[in-house]
Protein backbone atom coordinates (compact mmCIF):
# COMPACT_ATOMS: atom_id res chain seq x y z
CA UNK A 1 0.00 0.00 0.00
CA UNK A 2 1.25 3.47 -0.87
CA UNK A 3 2.26 5.46 2.22
CA UNK A 4 0.23 8.41 1.00
CA UNK A 5 -2.97 6.34 1.20
CA UNK A 6 -2.60 4.91 4.71
CA UNK A 7 -4.79 5.58 7.73
CA UNK A 8 -6.60 8.91 7.43
CA UNK A 9 -5.75 9.13 3.75
CA UNK A 10 -2.91 11.58 4.17
CA UNK A 11 -2.11 13.12 0.83
CA UNK A 12 0.20 15.92 -0.19
CA UNK A 13 -2.90 18.14 -0.39
CA UNK A 14 -4.09 17.26 3.14
CA UNK A 15 -3.97 19.98 5.76
CA UNK A 16 -2.10 19.18 8.98
CA UNK A 17 -2.23 21.12 12.22
CA UNK A 18 -1.19 20.52 15.81
CA UNK A 19 -4.08 19.41 18.02
CA UNK A 20 -5.48 21.95 20.44
CA UNK A 21 -5.13 20.19 23.79
CA UNK A 22 -1.39 19.83 24.23
CA UNK A 23 1.72 21.53 25.43
CA UNK A 24 5.12 21.44 23.80
CA UNK A 25 8.54 22.71 24.74
CA UNK A 26 11.74 23.21 22.79
CA UNK A 27 14.75 21.73 24.57
CA UNK A 28 18.08 22.39 22.85
CA UNK A 29 16.67 22.04 19.32
CA UNK A 30 14.41 19.09 20.13
CA UNK A 31 10.73 19.26 21.02
CA UNK A 32 8.79 17.34 23.65
CA UNK A 33 5.01 17.23 23.35
CA UNK A 34 2.42 16.20 25.93
CA UNK A 35 -1.20 15.66 24.90
CA UNK A 36 -3.55 16.60 27.75
CA UNK A 37 -6.58 14.59 26.66
CA UNK A 38 -4.66 11.35 26.04
CA UNK A 39 -1.60 11.72 28.24
CA UNK A 40 0.48 11.04 25.13
CA UNK A 41 4.14 11.96 25.26
CA UNK A 42 6.29 12.35 22.18
CA UNK A 43 9.72 13.78 21.46
CA UNK A 44 11.03 15.07 18.15
CA UNK A 45 14.56 15.47 16.85
CA UNK A 46 15.74 18.60 15.05
CA UNK A 47 13.94 17.86 11.78
CA UNK A 48 10.80 16.81 13.63
CA UNK A 49 10.99 20.05 15.62
CA UNK A 50 11.21 21.95 12.33
CA UNK A 51 8.02 20.21 11.15
CA UNK A 52 6.34 20.80 14.51
CA UNK A 53 7.02 24.51 14.23
CA UNK A 54 5.42 24.57 10.77
CA UNK A 55 2.23 22.82 11.85
CA UNK A 56 1.41 25.23 14.64
CA UNK A 57 -0.92 26.69 12.04
CA UNK A 58 -2.70 24.67 9.33
CA UNK A 59 -0.29 23.66 6.57
CA UNK A 60 -0.62 21.59 3.43
CA UNK A 61 1.55 18.50 3.63
CA UNK A 62 3.15 19.49 0.32
CA UNK A 63 4.11 22.89 1.78
CA UNK A 64 5.74 21.18 4.76
CA UNK A 65 7.61 18.88 2.39
CA UNK A 66 8.79 21.84 0.33
CA UNK A 67 10.02 23.67 3.44
CA UNK A 68 11.97 20.58 4.52
CA UNK A 69 13.52 20.27 1.07
CA UNK A 70 14.62 23.92 1.22
CA UNK A 71 16.11 23.56 4.70
CA UNK A 72 17.71 20.09 4.50
CA UNK A 73 19.56 18.12 1.87
CA UNK A 74 17.28 15.12 1.31
CA UNK A 75 15.83 13.17 -1.60
CA UNK A 76 12.24 14.11 -2.53
CA UNK A 77 10.81 10.59 -2.17
CA UNK A 78 12.64 9.97 1.12
CA UNK A 79 11.37 13.31 2.42
CA UNK A 80 7.77 12.43 1.55
CA UNK A 81 8.04 8.95 3.14
CA UNK A 82 9.60 10.30 6.32
CA UNK A 83 7.11 13.17 6.58
CA UNK A 84 4.09 10.89 6.14
CA UNK A 85 5.53 8.45 8.70
CA UNK A 86 6.06 11.27 11.21
CA UNK A 87 2.55 12.65 10.68
CA UNK A 88 1.06 9.16 11.11
CA UNK A 89 2.90 8.74 14.43
CA UNK A 90 1.67 12.13 15.61
CA UNK A 91 -1.89 11.27 14.51
CA UNK A 92 -1.70 7.95 16.38
CA UNK A 93 -0.78 9.89 19.54
CA UNK A 94 -3.62 12.37 18.79
CA UNK A 95 -1.13 15.24 18.66
CA UNK A 96 -1.90 16.26 15.07
CA UNK A 97 -5.13 16.55 13.11
CA UNK A 98 -5.29 15.90 9.37
CA UNK A 99 -8.01 17.54 7.36
CA UNK A 100 -8.98 16.76 3.80
CA UNK A 101 -7.72 19.07 1.13
CA UNK A 102 -9.80 22.23 0.85
CA UNK A 103 -12.47 22.35 -1.83
CA UNK A 104 -11.59 24.37 -4.89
Amino acid sequence: MDLLQKKQSISLDSISVASGELVSANLDGEVVILGFSTGSYFSLDQVGAFVWDLIQRPQKVSDIRDAILEEYEIDLMQCERDLITLLEKLIDKQLVDIRAEPSA
